[in-house]
């Protein structure tokens, strides 16, 4: 009896691990062409132990977290083919609480909401929701559509083009220790210098810096405010736990562990203190875009 019971148990358990597994949607085949040789591809890895996670095991560290934020690199499709999978894979799991995008900026909000509440999604999404050039619909329709079609509730998480120009112009002092340290703020300053290839003037640089640090505050209110759990798609240097987001979270007070997941290229150098997680993607070919700026200069 004890035995037949033993292996009752045993089949619940491994028939409840086999449905668990089934109910992961597959994982999307690389896009990119570089790297599909290293032995980083595919590898996730859990950034303060360095061990290794099955994709199973990072939505299992994932479900339970009131806020979880993914860094992209914008132009490489495995990230965003990612990006769709994770959110598919945690809808299953949980009941999605909002999804916030980088790319959306508060005016389109009321468009995005009037799209939400319609009975179905127009032909021409990008121009119901005035999707903006900069980001490619290729990329990010998918996901979009994703959040829409499974009525999860999607929200603008970057400034509006006025909030960034008065920003720039009349930059305001941030309260909170952790994102107003001085260590925070210098390697802010050098990514700033070093993303526009050292060709702004010195003068501006501030002015940059403050419309950086105003945009991941604002995305750390947002996230706040969002109804949990809240999943956050932006770039990398938005969502990284020393530099971005997580700090202005910190310094607002939020409850429960956030999780930051980094997508990186294979190759890229990340760090215990960056992020949670990371998961190695193929990469795009390496393009030197500050020749590509001093030529129009």
């Amino acid at each position: 009896m004890i035995c037949r019971l033993l292996l009752l148990g045993l089949l619940v358990v491994f028939g409840g691990c086999q449905a668990r597994q089934a109910s992961l949607p597959p994982l999307p085949v690389w896009q990119a062409s570089e790297g599909r040789t290293s032995a980083q591809l595919g590898q996730i890895r859990e950034l303060a132990s360095g061990r290794l996670l099955s994709p199973e095991q990072l939505l299992d560290e994932l479900v339970e977290a009131p806020r979880v934020l993914v860094g992209e690199k914008h132009d490489n499709p495995d990230h965003h083919a990612l990006q769709l999978w994770l959110l598919k894979a945690l809808q299953a799991r949980r009941a999605q609480g909002s999804l916030l995008l980088e790319m959306l900026q508060p005016e389109q909000q009321a468009r995005v909401d009037a799209v939400a509440g319609a009975a179905q999604l127009p032909a021409d999404l990008a121009q119901a929701l005035a999707w903006q050039d900069g980001w490619d619909w290729a990329l990010y329709g998918p996901i979009v559509r994703q959040a829409l079609q499974q009525s999860t509730p999607l929200l603008a998480a970057n400034l509006s083009t006025s909030e960034m120009r008065q920003a720039y112009r009349q930059p305001a002092a941030l309260s909170g220790q952790r994102s107003s340290a001085p260590a925070v703020k210098a390697e802010l300053l050098k990514q700033v210098r070093e993303g526009h290839c050292g060709l702004l003037p010195e003068s501006q640089l501030p002015a940059m810096l403050a419309v950086q640090q105003q945009r991941d505050r604002s995305i750390a209110e947002r996230l706040l405010a969002a109804a949990q759990p809240a999943l956050l798609f932006a770039g990398s240097a938005h969502v990284r736990s020393d530099l971005g987001v997580p700090l202005h979270l910190a310094d607002l007070g939020a409850k429960g562990a956030s999780k930051v997941l980094l997508l990186a290229e294979v190759g890229s150098e990340v760090q215990p203190g960056m992020a949670d997680y990371v998961w190695f993607t193929a990469a795009l070919p390496e393009q030197d875009y500050c020749a590509q700026l001093r030529s129009q200069h």
